[in-house]
């Protein structure tokens, strides 16, 4: 350790520091020689050089005896070491440093009279606190992300002495930051079916402590869980999680969501890099019912029947899947394509690229509520002609478009095929509870 304004201190985290004081002791007096005596009078005296000694060259001189020194001239004794340990968190040299773990300087042996963590290429000091016994000192803000930090202290020695020292430590690169964003989007109005999206930035091993740092509460006060998406092959997503509660949201209440990532460690390696607060509101209840043994859909709002439409849906080659579905968005019109569900010229089923009026998306598959092309609107009510989609009047699919959008649910019964995968769109309602919760 070098002392002194301009030195550094040890840098690892309780290393022990010893600032010693030392003097050298200093004894005044003559020695004996061939030039030099002790006169009778205490003071010194010259001889002739052609004088013999006063004693036979073969015998031994006694030791000259030193003065004694006069009163107030003593030599200092030697002042006590004086102890004391500085533990650095960050490190010194610290990389990759999590911004939330903060600074803390903390000593024992001494007291700590200053402190100031700043960032090295400049700026304002980090606020922080003393504890009451001024022994640590811990920031008390947040630290910035893929930041040079700069730590400098003053200690009182027990032996009364200042003592500085310092370190430097630099925060999380951008390559291992991680934000999440989720869906529907702040400030919202959506459906009672809509469950909550959170897609990760990085991928997420660490489920306990993200799932821990997101809150979802309503004014309707319902409980609900995670579950992380799977595909249809059952493999599960690290970057996807939904949010639900059991039964649908209760019509017109208020979701808060508040995600505390800020420091969140990911796994490997990632830390998440802010904190969000989101609400979202769900509208009264909107649900259409299209049952395949009618070829009817049922339109009730707040669990009153309002109206009925004749309907088409998939034939037997492309049924259309049972169970619930969430109306994901809507287009006043849009382009299909035989190419986007996998079809090709020359396959029985192709048809060419057509424009639809009034499409409300079912799925990420292309199952969509729509307006029936001309010719197929004698089928309505009779039987099924789509590629697995609901086809409406151009009255019913104007209504379909007007009253229903993101988060309104489609329950779709009796086609014997069913039901949609829960990441072809949102089939989380077809996922049961005890499933939903049980998710490993």
């Amino acid at each position: 350790m070098t002392q002194g304004s301009g030195g550094g201190v040890a840098r690892r985290r309780g290393v022990r520091i010893a600032a010693v004081c030392t003097a050298t002791l200093l004894v005044g007096g003559c020695v004996g020689s061939s030039d030099t005596q002790v006169g009778s009078d205490g003071g010194m005296s010259s001889s002739s050089p052609s004088s013999p000694p006063s004693a036979s060259p073969s015998a031994p001189q006694a030791p000259s005896t030193p003065p004694t020194p006069e009163p107030g001239s003593e030599s200092p004794a030697p002042r006590p070491a004086a102890e004391y340990a500085v533990d650095l968190t960050p490190a010194d040299a610290a990389s990759g440093v999590n911004p939330a773990t903060g600074a803390t300087v903390a000593v024992s042996g001494a007291t700590l009279e200053a402190v100031e963590v700043r960032p090295t290429s400049g700026g304002t000091s980090v606020a922080g606190e003393l504890s009451d016994d001024t022994d640590t000192w811990t920031t008390t803000e947040r630290l910035a992300f893929d930041t040079e930090y700069s730590v400098s202290y003053s200690v009182l020695d027990s032996a009364g002495q200042a003592q500085r020292g310092g370190s430097t430590f630099t925060t999380v690169e951008p390559a291992n930051e991680a934000d999440a964003a989720m869906f529907p989007l702040d400030g919202s109005t959506v459906g009672t079916g809509q469950p909550l999206e959170f897609t990760f930035s990085e991928p997420v091993t660490n489920r306990d402590a993200v799932e821990k740092a997101i809150t979802v509460t309503s004014t309707s006060g319902q409980e609900g869980a995670f579950y992380w998406l799977p595909d249809r092959t059952g493999k599960v997503s690290d970057t996807v999680v939904r949010y639900r509660p059991e039964s649908f949201w209760a019509p017109n209440s208020t979701i808060t969501v508040r995600t505390d990532l800020f420091g969140v460690d990911f796994g490997n390696g990632m830390i998440g890099n802010g904190d969000t607060t989101m609400t979202v509101k769900t509208h009264n209840t909107r649900l259409a019912v299209v049952d395949n043994a009618t070829k009817t859909m049922k339109v009730y709002l707040d669990g009153t029947l309002d109206r009925t439409f004749p309907v088409t849906l998939g034939t037997d080659a492309w049924p259309s899947t049972e169970g619930y579905m969430v109306v994901m968005e809507n287009y006043g019109t849009t382009r299909f394509t035989a190419e986007s569900i996998g079809l090709h010229p020359g396959d029985p089923d192709y048809y060419p690229p057509t424009v639809v009026k009034h499409a409300s998306r079912l799925s990420n598959g292309g199952a969509f509520v729509h307006e029936a092309l001309p010719a197929a609107q004698v089928a309505l009510g009779e039987v099924n002609v789509s590629h697995g989609c609901i086809g409406m009047s151009p009255e019913g699919a104007e209504y379909f478009y007007r009253t229903f959008g993101p988060g309104d649910v489609v329950e779709i019964l009796n086609t014997d095929y069913g039901p949609m995968f829960v990441d072809d769109g949102f089939g989380d309602w077809n996922v049961s509870w005890d499933e939903w919760v049980g998710q490993p």
